[in-house]
């Protein structure tokens, strides 16, 4: 039996709603799950982990990110383009030159990110699937993310249709046959799907878009096979004003009732982005419990505009945080995303649209109801000891008098004491036991040079 105790902390944040966000003292862990929080003594036997003057709050969850774009952050043809130009500019153009190593070496940067800002699970939807790959996509990330210790949910995408790139400078993006893409799910899921409480592993059923990837034909087998699997179904959404635009002209709705239409709605379905929705949208969603995985920097980044999170949430809706790709976010941290949450509806909305604590909720307690992992997100007994110990020793958290909060409000990257993945250390003192980063560096500098040639 492993046994820690968590000691000396100025504060937990629980990512429980209300007054209950807020706890003190010491949080004890017996073979990596919560059995105490509180008043504690320590008990012979326990490894005692010091967090003096940090601050804990649950191990934050992402629920979307594209990590193959590790290695595509900053690129000049798109960096100031909007979705569909930037879409042309660098993921349609170079995804046809991955090769096994550059995928493993994109995966290992975005999850060391993740990592070192005190995330520990990840939603990763990966749609590049073809033909001329001599690989495993799902394998090389599984295997990057096991050999971290987070916490990781493949989305398995792709499409059956191609959306249209008025270019011929570059491959057109893979596409493949219905059995073929729900077949290769089922088959991923048998490999990798653990919903086991302590499992590390998931997989979910991940269309690029309904709107452009599939034939509208396919929307009720896709959810049904879904389900049939007993996996999630996660997509892209209302990203832009062109989705809206489309489904108003070709299906005369908006892209939710559409979707309400084909089944594509419930507690077991999450879309990214969700920015251009109308108040009835947001009710039909907030209502069916369908999932809302906002990611502020990219849509700001991309100037696609800001997602109705806030408003989603107060009426009880399923609200989480995603950091989106590190090709149109390339601060693909969960730390600068919340800070970016906090900041960005303030500005929009007022000063009392979103609190702190809401931006926590939405990347713990949020994060694991979207992705159905309810023994993650929360600090309370019985739950799975996924913790992050927060230092708060820069000179930009000097001052402070509500220092819970500084993880969010200070803005730049608290640096870790520790992060525990089932009560299992993989950060201590801001570094990430047996990864070589100055080799991870040198790698990533040879995979751009192969891909930018």
């Amino acid at each position: 039996m492993t046994a820690i105790l968590i000691d000396n902390a100025a504060g937990i944040f629980t990512g429980l709603p209300g007054v209950a966000m807020r706890a003190a003292g010491q949080i004890r862990i017996r073979d990596g799950v919560i059995v105490e929080i509180g008043a504690l003594e320590p008990q012979p036997g326990e490894q005692r982990l010091d967090a003096q003057g940090g601050v804990i709050y649950p191990g934050l969850v992402s629920t979307h990110h594209h990590l193959f774009q590790s290695v595509l952050k900053g690129v000049r043809s798109g960096i100031d383009l909007p979705l569909a130009g930037w879409l042309r500019a660098v993921p349609y153009r170079f995804w046809s030159k991955f090769d096994e190593e550059a995928l493993a070496v994109a995966a290992r940067i975005g999850l060391a990110e993740l990592l070192l800002s005190g995330t520990t699970t990840v939603a990763d939807h990966h749609y590049l699937f073809s033909d001329t790959f001599g690989f495993d996509p799902a394998q090389v990330i599984f295997e990057v993310a096991r050999s971290l210790g987070i916490r990781l949910v493949f989305c398995r995408g792709g499409g059956t249709t191609a959306r249209h790139v008025d270019t011929d400078r570059f491959a057109a993006m893979p596409v493949e046959t219905l059995d073929r893409m729900l077949q290769s799910v089922e088959a991923c899921a048998q490999r990798f799907h653990d919903a086991s409480p302590n499992g590390l592993s998931r997989v979910a059923l991940a269309p690029t878009t309904p709107t452009w990837s599939l034939d509208p034909g396919e929307l009720r087998e896709v959810i049904a096979a879904a389900r049939r699997m007993g996996v999630r179904l996660h997509s892209h959404l209302s990203e832009t004003a062109d989705y809206v635009d489309f489904c108003l002209s070709v299906h005369g709705k908006r892209p939710v009732h559409w979707l309400a239409d084909h089944g594509w709605l419930g507690e077991d379905v999450w879309f990214a982005h969700l920015v251009h929705l109308d108040d009835d949208e947001v009710r039909i969603l907030a209502s069916t419990g369908t999932g809302m995985a906002h990611c502020p920097q990219s849509n700001c980044r991309l100037g696609s505009g800001v997602a109705p999170a806030d408003a989603m949430a107060r009426l009880g809706g399923a609200v989480s945080l995603g950091v989106d790709g590190a090709a149109s976010n390339e601060a693909a941290d969960m730390l600068c995303e919340m800070h970016s949450a906090w900041h960005t509806h303030r500005a929009m909305k007022g000063a009392g649209a979103v609190t702190a604590e809401d931006v926590v909720h939405w990347a713990t307690a949020g994060g694991a109801r979207v992705l159905g992992m309810p023994h993650v997100g929360t600090l309370a007994p019985g739950q799975q000891a996924d913790i992050a110990i927060f230092k708060l020793d820069d000179v930009r958290h000097f001052g402070m008098h509500d220092p819970l909060i500084a993880p969010v409000t200070c803005g730049g990257s608290a640096k870790l004491r520790y992060l525990l993945v089932g009560g299992r250390i993989v950060v201590a003192d801001g570094t990430i036991p047996g990864l070589d980063l100055q080799k991870l560096k040198s790698d990533a500098a040879r995979v751009v040079t192969r891909l930018a040639a």
